[in-house]
């Protein structure tokens, strides 16, 4: 990674996100120095303006931001880096610097499909979602059958947390089909949104 350190004085913006709801936390400064920290630490460090030093996230609070990856954007002076936020960020105690909820669990799924694809390309073995891959299409299709008439039984019969789980376990099985077949589930939201007129 070769960040442009210069062109703004030896300070690069560092958008903060959170990994899994896609949410923007807060918005920091990094030199060098605080750069190398945080890799090195897998701790977001900030060069803080107004102490006029390295500053770790949480080093007093104990609201940590633990690094998950950092991309540079295309002209190489702002940095995005994607964490898994311990406690709010805010100093003031809300979740974002925006004073949003820190919420949104529908960007779960795409974390989910994410590990999912990791478990096709690499089998790891004691896995169920592997067991399930090496046992073929059919296999995989009929399990979505399976989990689409539980979801019925429940949703008809059954208790609410009972239609929650077995949809759950219905979304969870679709995405080992769709990862199998070389589709995901942004092929789904392509084909919804040509319908959605």
């Amino acid at each position: 990674m070769n960040i442009d350190f210069q062109k703004s004085g030896g300070l690069v913006p560092a958008i903060i996100q959170d990994e899994l709801t896609s949410k923007v936390l807060m918005l920091g400064y990094m030199n060098e120095e605080a750069l190398a920290k945080t890799q090195e630490s897998g701790k977001v460090t900030f060069f803080s303006r107004t102490k006029n030093r390295l500053w770790t996230k949480g080093e007093e609070s104990g609201n940590f931001l633990n690094l998950v990856s950092i991309t540079p954007d295309c002209d190489n002076d702002t940095l995005l880096i994607k964490v898994r936020p311990v406690g709010p960020v805010c100093h003031t105690g809300t979740d974002t610097c925006w004073g949003e909820t820190n919420e949104g669990d529908f960007a779960f799924l795409n974390f989910l499909q994410k590990f999912i694809q990791v478990r096709f390309k690499e089998m790891p073995e004691g896995s169920y979602t592997t067991s399930l891959f090496k046992k073929g299409i059919n296999r995989m299709a009929q399990k979505v059958g399976e989990e689409a008439v539980e979801t019925v039984i429940e949703a008809t019969n059954g208790t609410e947390e009972g239609f929650l789980y077995e949809a759950s376990d219905l979304m969870y099985h679709l995405i080992v089909l769709l990862t199998s077949k070389g589709y995901s589930l942004d092929d789904l939201g392509r084909e919804l949104k040509k319908r959605h007129k």
